[in-house]
């Protein structure tokens, strides 16, 4: 394997652990309301499920309240519902036009949960930008004991592969460290 395309597939490998990474941060709720966290939530529109983002206009007009006015006043139960099947832990309030959602208060010892969580899944996205550096150090190993490159280039590959490597650490560090800011601010 040539040492641009190497280099390029250790890089794919590697965003993609970030990108894993976000997805899964996105996830975790926080003491502030973001829309990104209805992004799970299915709405039975016309017999396929749709996200909620396609059949409504969701907003959060505070840090602690989703605002959601459907496009048709018709599905403003089926999006109840939804979220009512959801495992969101929030009780919609539909007043016949829109529907309102609180976000509960998070507990000190439940943000000390989640930062742990975010650990757990911070380490994950550094193994797996860990594992695209084995890989291509590995195909560089194999390239120089098949005398495809000299000692020289396998030294020089390496270490290209080890700054790719500490600058998408750095970024996964950076992720980490807004992420468990945001989640340790009341």
């Amino acid at each position: 394997m040539e040492q641009a395309q190497l280099k390029t597939t250790a890089e794919a490998a590697m965003k993609k652990a970030i990108d894993s990474l976000l997805s899964d941060l996105k996830k975790i709720r926080t003491g502030r309301a973001n829309v990104s966290m209805l992004d799970t939530v299915k709405v039975d529109y016309y017999g396929s499920p749709t996200p909620i983002n396609q059949v409504a206009s969701v907003s959060c007009p505070d840090a602690r309240t989703f605002l959601i006015n459907p496009f048709e006043a018709s599905i403003l139960k089926d999006i109840e519902g939804a979220i009512v099947k959801s495992d969101l832990g929030m009780a919609p309030m539909n007043d016949g036009k829109v529907i309102r959602m609180k976000l509960p208060d998070v507990t000190e010892e439940r943000r000390k949960e989640l930062v742990k969580t975010t650990k757990k899944l911070v380490e994950d996205a550094r193994v797996g930008i860990r594992m695209a550096r084995k890989e291509a150090n590995d195909s560089i190993k194999q390239a120089q004991k098949d005398k495809a490159i000299s000692e020289d280039d396998s030294k020089r590959f390496q270490e290209e592969i080890q700054k790719v490597t500490d600058k998408f650490v750095a970024e996964v560090d950076k992720i980490a460290q807004d992420k468990e800011k945001d989640i340790m601010t009341l």
